[in-house]
Formats: structure tokens, C-alpha cells, sequence
């Protein structure tokens, strides 16, 4: 029998996550945004993978410097969006 490595180390995340207040949306496999209840872009959460996990860095939206800066990279998703929606 064989056993695929990377079928038991990587996990699916939902495409909608629930959390007062914010909304977030996967755009596709590897990005979601997330906004407030009014529809304003707080940031993105983009996945990537290190060391044969996923990774997940969270960027904060600048909108009068119209540009991201990143804000720090986490093991889990919900830590990438609780530094976006303390």
C-alpha cells in the first residue's frame, strides 16, 4: 500500500470563515480577503507552503498609500486573521 506524505501534512481551509463583523472570502486556492461588515478590504491572507506545511501571511491593505505591507507569516489561519481583525 502507499501512503501519500503530503495527503496527511497539508489541511483544506474553508473557502468562507465565519467571525463577527469581518468577512472572508477565498478568492482562489492560495488567497482570501478580508473585509469588514461595511466592505472595507482590511487585508489578504495568502497561503503558501514551508517545509511541507502551509504557511499563511497576512497583509494589511494601506489605502491611502494604495499598497500591503506584510504583518507577519503564521502556521495557522486563524492566527494570520486575528493580527488583521484584533
Amino acid at each position: 500500500m502507499t501512503i501519500l506524505d503530503f495527503a496527511t501534512t497539508h489541511y483544506s481551509t474553508p473557502s468562507r470563515i465565519a467571525r463577527p463583523g469581518v468577512a472572508v472570502i477565498q478568492l482562489h486556492d492560495e488567497l482570501w480577503r478580508v473585509t469588514r461588515s461595511s466592505g472595507e478590504v482590511v487585508g489578504y491572507i495568502e497561503r503558501f507552503v514551508e517545509r511541507g506545511d502551509y504557511r499563511y501571511r497576512a497583509k494589511r491593505m494601506l489605502v491611502l498609500q494604495k499598497r500591503f505591507v506584510s504583518i507577519g507569516e503564521f502556521w495557522r489561519m486563524d492566527d494570520a486573521l486575528n493580527v488583521l481583525t484584533p
